[in-house]
């Protein structure tokens, strides 16, 4: 009988990152989430949270599970990662599903991904449907398989602790691009398509300047913003969310339109990270600081991958108060 690979199972945002009785935490990795399938006859399957086909986009990947001996099958679920610079390089990733063969193993070449495995949905064996045992029998599961075939990189064993002290650890791996923790309970089964497990994403407050905002002036959605770099030049550091009411009723007011000498003029910015389509914007003259909520997600130039929340304005300080281009200092943790 074929069989094939469930719906993944979802997590829950929470606020909360402390680690519960009967939990388990593990890393939250900035990649692509990802199911893999290595069936019985040496074929592999891999497919994307939303159920895209990604066996031909990562032919490194492909090329390890169908190396291992005759006979071994499995389904796993994991993140596909790639690590450069002592750091998760999400951008590495981008472009990879629209890439033709030569193209995708040209980027495995260049910049190889990583399987971290957090779950065993299926292994050889007289009862080898694991979705419905356990996490903790899960666990072991995916351990024993990785000493049995003695699985080396591109195959990584994600981390997983029941020590709050370890999992409060972990929340400051945020500099290399661990994103923060997903929380399991050591009885839970595996559920596809349900939101049982939980996920806690590092955020923090800092400050950037207004350089730009989308829609109109008189009417503006989202914000663009730039922090200067050491030399001066206003740097583009990432969008804002849809403004808030109150923000986005008093904002007008205070918007002055550049003129020409506006440092991003003749600039375009995609309507969203990674997207072709530009976006429709009006630079306005970088005066203004805006206090924002950002998660830890950058991409290698040192910009916010994931829109912030706006928070308040900042009238108290001045663009010179705001952090540097790249500066990851915070002024406060949620």
């Amino acid at each position: 009988m074929v069989w094939t690979l469930p719906e993944s199972m979802l997590a829950e945002p929470v606020n909360n990152p402390a680690l519960p009785p009967g939990f388990a935490a593990e890393p939250k990795w900035d990649g692509y989430r990802a199911l893999l399938a290595r069936y019985a006859d040496g074929r592999v399957v891999i497919r994307s949270r939303r159920g895209t086909d990604m066996t031909a986009a990562f032919p490194e990947i492909t090329r390890a599970a169908a190396s291992l001996p005759a006979g071994v099958e499995f389904a796993m679920d994991g993140e596909l990662i790639v690590w450069e610079g002592g750091r998760v390089a999400f951008e590495r990733l981008q472009g990879r599903l629209n890439r033709t063969a030569a193209g995708a193993a040209g980027m495995a070449a260049q910049w190889p991904a990583h399987y971290v495995a957090f779950d065993l949905l299926r292994r050889n064996g007289t009862d080898p449907d694991l979705t419905a045992q356990p996490y903790t029998a899960r666990r072991t599961a995916l351990e024993e398989l990785f000493t049995d075939q003695a699985l080396a990189p591109p195959w990584t064993l994600c981390p997983s602790t029941t020590d709050p002290t370890t999992a409060a650890e972990w929340l400051e791996w945020s500099a290399v691009g661990m994103e923060g923790l997903v929380l399991k309970n050591l009885r839970g089964t595996y559920r596809p398509a349900t939101r049982a497990w939980r996920k806690y994403r590092v955020a923090h407050t800092t400050d950037a300047i207004i350089g730009a905002v989308s829609r109109s002036l008189t009417d503006p959605a989202t914000l663009l913003l730039g922090r200067y770099d050491p030399t001066g030049r206003l740097r583009y550091t990432g969008r804002s969310t849809v403004l808030p009411r109150p923000l986005a009723t008093t904002l007008p007011a205070r918007l002055s339109p550049a003129g020409e000498e506006h440092p991003w003029t003749g600039r375009t910015f995609s309507a969203t990270w990674g997207a072709k389509a530009a976006l429709t914007v009006v630079l306005v003259v970088p005066e203004l600081v805006v206090e924002v909520r950002a998660d830890v997600s950058r991409d290698s130039a040192g910009r916010w991958r994931h829109p912030v929340k706006p928070v308040r304005l900042r009238d108290d300080l001045a663009p010179a108060d705001v952090p540097l281009f790249g500066d990851d200092t915070t002024t406060s943790l949620t």
